[in-house]
């Protein structure tokens, strides 16, 4: 899984291919390397090296390799530790190399299969199974490179987006995908290939996105494409390259300025989206009023902080649209027996709109007689997208850091949208409609107020550096954004952080409670706000400290058990979205103390391409 590069031109490509992974580090790996063909001298040289890319560009300038065909990738192990012998790009007999996204769930008995056939196998990885099976099927000459693509994936079972490239063929690049994203990237007397468009834009403006079951030739002036043996043409879509959207702007950490921009990120994903006082249902494409007539119940499955945003949704959907909704973590969904309800949409949710368990959920829902599938995602061109019925995108920016932030937020807002759209099916009347939606134009606003808050959070965070375990508390709709603040925490400051709901402490959690173990609590104006008070007195009482982020309006005040941080006043509708940004920007500053790499954390990725 992470990313892939490739580039065949009448020039040097190793710079491209840099270049090109570099834009892709925000998605998280542990190796990276290329391999390099000179058409004019055939012979394939690969450089590898374990962690960042720029190890890799030490040994690709050591070893003065050049090359016109090149392919280049960036690993996030899931066969075999991270080893230069188990990076990609993996080669066999020195004359096919190959990169690849996803995972062969069929690779030992392929294994063993060339094992017999006399393939002597130096990694652990699942990949290099693929370098042989094309190799065996190459050799000979029997058939092209192309026809021994086409061979081998038929006995691959599992997900995949492969590049390769072969000594005896050095003018072209063939490459397919079924489950892992690949675009073509359109040059004049050159072109290239990724796993996402991103990695291109230094060169090219026109992509080729390739679908489900696509195989395509790549030349210097040609691109071939086929699907099940039938050659298709596919759309080329212009795309700006906004690279100062990956710069970071004068912050110290992507993280933080993406934790910034949410105010503008909320108001680009409002846009067009709302009316003075309705929300405009067009904006959910010519097939939504037909559904959305039909909608009883709602399905949403996603994965992580997408799944959180989904968990706050259900209680929208059942105040606001009254109708009953399930929330499943993707990874288990499809796992279990699946009772599809008559008149149920299915909502699936993603930043990138390529995680693999969420497309593996989407997948099984479009055979599952779901009324129609529904996506919620910040990439217009991702798998997730494609393969649904219908989709809203979030205008959250590209978003690098790994742990998510304005995503989440933006994800918050088109939740709200259908839970009005669904609503007015089932009782929301328009003046309802129209106070909601007067508030939701205040809420980029809000968000601002909301981040003037930094500097306290910034001094609060000292409490935290030498804390190894953290409580978090919510109540109602402010349980799943409790579960967001210590999702945050977990993710970049490593500190152990769980959250409850606040009425569970005495069944269990309040065992925890001590003065070393510090109780973060989410605290609106709303109708829960005595019994959470109640339930905070629990914590005091037995020497906890407590951490306290509180509606300004509810005057709450603290002690030496207890510090509060006074939150901006916001509508109850919109309290999960402003409630989480503090939190996010405690794990943020948390992080910087306990000097931990706050944009790409240990063991995580930003794209979950794989199982």
């Amino acid at each position: 899984m992470c990313g892939i590069v490739g580039a065949i031109a009448q020039r040097e490509v190793s710079e491209i291919l840099i270049e090109g992974l570099k834009r892709l580090e925000y998605r998280g790996y542990d190796s990276a390397g290329l391999a390099l063909i000179d058409t004019e001298n055939p012979k394939l040289n690969s450089i590898k090296a374990v962690g960042k890319v720029e190890k890799l560009v030490g040994q690709v300038s050591r070893s003065r390799k050049k090359g016109n065909l090149g392919i280049a990738h960036t690993r996030w192990a899931t066969h075999g530790k991270p080893t230069v012998k188990n990076a990609h790009p993996h080669t066999s007999n020195d004359e096919i190399a190959l990169v690849h996204n996803g995972i062969i769930e069929n690779y030992e008995e392929l294994r063993e299969e060339l094992k017999k056939a006399g393939y002597r196998f130096e990694t652990e990885t699942d990949t290099e199974v693929i370098a042989h099976l094309i190799h065996q099927n190459r050799k000979g000459g029997k058939v092209d490179l192309l026809g021994a693509v086409r061979e081998s994936i038929k006995k691959l079972e599992g997900a995949y987006g492969i590049c390769v490239i072969d000594v005896d063929s050095p003018d072209q690049i063939i490459v397919t995908r079924s489950g892992s994203p690949l675009v073509i990237g359109k040059g004049i007397g050159e072109n290239f290939v990724a796993s996402d468009a991103l990695a291109l834009g230094q060169v090219t403006d026109r992509f080729i996105f390739l679908e489900e079951g696509d195989i395509a030739r790549i030349t210097l002036d040609d691109i071939e494409i086929w699907n099940r043996n039938r050659k298709v043409n596919r759309e080329v879509t212009h795309i700006n390259s906004k690279q100062s959207e990956a710069e970071k702007g004068g912050f110290s950490h992507y993280m933080l300025k993406e934790i910034y921009e949410q105010p503008d990120a909320i108001r680009d994903t409002l846009e067009g989206r709302i009316s003075a006082t309705r929300v405009l249902e067009e904006a959910f494409g010519i097939k939504a009023k037909a559904i959305f007539d039909k909608v009883t119940n709602v399905q949403i499955v996603a994965c992580g902080t997408s799944y959180l945003a989904g968990q706050v949704a259900k209680y929208w959907l059942e105040s606001i649209a009254r109708i009953p909704c399930q929330v499943d973590i993707a990874s288990d969904y499809r796992y279990r027996d699946v009772i599809v309800q008559p008149g149920t949409l299915f909502v699936s949710i993603s930043q990138s709109g390529e995680t693999a368990d969420t497309l593996a959920a989407l997948r099984f829902a479009n055979k599952a007689g779901y009324l129609a599938t529904f996506a919620i995602c910040n990439v217009a061109t991702s798998s997730l997208v494609r393969e649904s019925d219908f989709c809203l995108l979030t205008h959250a920016g590209q978003e690098i850091g790994v742990a998510s932030t304005k995503a989440f937020t933006t994800q918050l807002c088109l939740l709200l949208l259908l839970a009005i759209c669904l609503g007015r099916r089932h009782g929301l009347t328009d003046k309802a409609e129209a106070k909601i939606v007067r508030r939701m134009h205040k809420l980029p606003e809000l968000v601002a107020n909301t981040l003037k808050l930094n500097k306290q959070i910034k001094k609060l965070s000292q409490r935290f550096a030498d804390k190894q375990h953290t409580l978090f508390l919510g109540r109602g709709i402010q349980y799943p954004v409790a579960k967001e603040g210590a999702l945050k925490l977990k993710e970049i400051s490593y500190i152990h952080a769980e959250a409850y709901p606040a009425g569970e402490l005495k069944h269990g959690p309040l065992a925890l409670v001590d003065s070393n173990m510090p109780v973060i609590a989410v605290a609106p104006n709303n109708e829960l706000l005595g019994k959470l008070k109640a339930n905070l007195a629990e914590v005091s009482a037995r020497g906890g400290k407590l951490f306290v982020f509180a509606d300004e309006s509810i005057g709450y005040e603290g002690d030496k058990n207890c510090k509060v941080i006074h939150v901006p006043t916001s509508p109850d509708v919109l309290e999960p979205i402003i409630f989480v940004v503090p939190l996010q920007l405690l794990a943020y500053h948390v992080a910087i103390l306990k000097g931990t790499d706050v944009d790409q954390p240990r063991n995580l990725a930003k794209s979950v391409t794989v199982e």
